[in-house]
């Protein structure tokens, strides 16, 4: 069965518009999943967005009776991270990974299929989701619609460039330094990072990355990300943090107005060193709107040391990674080699064994104790507004280590040293949040934050611009961006391959 809807009526509608139509009877949920893998078939050769199909799997489901959800009979692809999907491999696009088969649904997976979307692919993501950008050597980079030779971020880098492509009008995606936000600020589209524990990880994961992992979405609609909010979150068994109950389901926070807010603004890197001029003029920007909406806007920062702060994320981080490979290692008939890896995902595993059991409880407790200073500075501010990003979306490539740094990287992994892998790490940590310089702290002290789409640069690339509220509060957010969304609809703008129609 062919495409019956035009794609030019599918990618005019949000999620829930989509949603409205198969509940109408306008059109049947196997129209709407060849559309999208239409879609995928016409522009996936150039953008590398979805690394697995799942057509038959979709089309037999969507020919079934699907859950009588908000989101019934919509297309959605899942980011090939994390999340499992009974019967499918989830690689993380890491070699080690292959091959392994999910036993059963992830609960954020079960509770997406229960609100009736149709999964019909897994999309790009870094190794483990540990870089900014998206290149792995397992699946190979994904590219930027609004350009192809620049990164659509990470790690939810192939969501993001699916979305903005308009194959689906939303998709999955995890944050666990900004990995919903990035790609949302590289691609134009609206990224929401939920609070600590509002979404479930289990059962598979007991936390990621001592709570800084959270699972939510990419949309183009802010009340698409607030409906599939209202139908995912919740704590599930056995969860180590549950996040304040919502007053209200977040579609109708999104249909509220927002409060006079008061909002700190700042365009100076809070975990870097510099902030390239088109992502300072894209905040200056989203302040001025702010006031014009009736908002209070005043020049402050919390209270960061970025040195600490770095340090203590990446000795965080390389002992979760050295963590994930021994625990994969459990699973798989193999054992892990250097081989198995990209040179700084093993490096980082190289790491996190050298690091002390009591660095490891430094390190937490440096980020917990960040937490409880910029939870003080909340206290007087309702919101954060930063740029999302220190710079522009940075062309393929730019990113990923140099040959100098990959001969280094090889000499650690023939020779491990303790004293030089430290160096090593001690450089990195000077150097690690340059360009995500603004989204990693809401991971470190779990408040819900957001990238929104309200400016391109000159050379026409999306420049995002990020909320940040208090622990539990993303109904702030979604009041506010749909505020925002109705002043600068961006939901209009689409890149030159978005428009592209079958």
């Amino acid at each position: 069965m062919g495409p019956m809807i035009s794609f030019a009526d599918y990618e005019r509608h949000d999620a829930l518009g989509l949603a409205s139509l198969v509940s109408s009877g306008e059109v049947h949920p196997r129209e709407l999943i060849e559309t999208a893998i239409a879609r995928v078939e016409e522009v996936n050769p150039r953008l590398n967005a979805v690394v697995h199909k799942l057509y038959d799997r979709a089309r037999a489901e969507a020919a079934r009776e699907l859950p009588g959800g908000p989101f019934r009979g919509v297309p959605f692809l899942l980011k090939d991270l994390l999340a499992l999907l009974e019967g499918t491999c989830t690689t993380n696009a890491c070699k080690m990974y292959v091959g392994q088969i999910a036993p059963r649904d992830s609960e954020i997976v079960r509770r997406q299929r229960a609100a009736g979307l149709v999964i019909f692919g897994k999309t790009n993501t870094p190794e483990l989701g540990i870089l900014p950008v998206t290149e792995p050597a397992l699946h190979g980079a994904t590219r930027n619609p609004w350009s192809l030779a620049h990164t659509p971020g990470g790690s939810s880098g192939g969501s993001a460039a699916a979305v903005a492509a308009s194959v689906v009008p939303m998709a999955h995606g995890g944050d666990g330094g900004g990995s919903i936000r990035i790609p949302a600020a590289c691609c134009g589209l609206f990224g929401l990072k939920p609070t600590r524990g509002r979404n479930p990880l289990g059962p598979f994961i007991g936390e990621g990355w001592h709570g800084m992992v959270v699972e939510h979405a990419v949309t183009r609609s802010v009340r698409d990300s607030a409906a599939l909010l209202d139908a995912t979150q919740g704590p599930d068994l056995g969860a180590p943090y549950v996040a304040p109950p919502p007053e209200r389901p977040y579609l109708e926070e999104a249909k509220r107005e927002p409060a006079t807010l008061r909002i700190a603004f700042t365009a100076d890197s809070l975990l870097g060193s510099s902030v390239h001029s088109d992502c300072a003029a894209a905040a200056q920007d989203a302040a001025k709107v702010c006031e014009r909406l009736g908002h209070v806007v005043e020049e402050a920062r919390p209270p960061v040391d970025r040195h600490l702060v770095s340090r203590a994320w990446l000795t965080l981080v390389s002992a979760e990674t050295a963590a994930e490979i021994d625990l994969v290692s459990r699973s798989s008939p193999k054992k892990p080699r250097a081989s198995d890896f990209e040179p700084g995902t093993w490096m980082l595993a190289q790491a996190g064994r050298v690091f002390r059991a009591d660095e490891l409880a430094v390190a937490v407790h440096d980020l917990r104790m960040t937490g409880r200073a910029v939870a003080r500075f909340f206290e007087k501010f309702d919101l954060l507004l930063t740029p999302t990003l220190a710079a522009p979306p940075p062309q393929i490539g730019a990113l990923l280590p140099k040959p100098s740094e990959l001969a280094v990287l090889a000499a650690l992994r023939a020779l491990p040293h303790a004293a030089a892998i430290r160096k090593v790490l001690d450089t990195l940590a000077d150097r690690a949040f340059e360009f995500a310089a603004f989204t990693p702290l809401a991971n470190a002290t779990g408040q819900p934050a957001m990238s929104v789409p309200l400016y391109w640069n000159e050379g026409g690339l999306p420049i995002g611009v990020h909320f940040m509220a208090r622990y539990g509060d993303e109904a702030t957010l979604f009041r506010l961006a749909a505020q925002l969304e109705g002043e600068r609809p961006w939901g209009r703008r689409r890149p030159a391959m978005g428009a592209m129609a079958t």
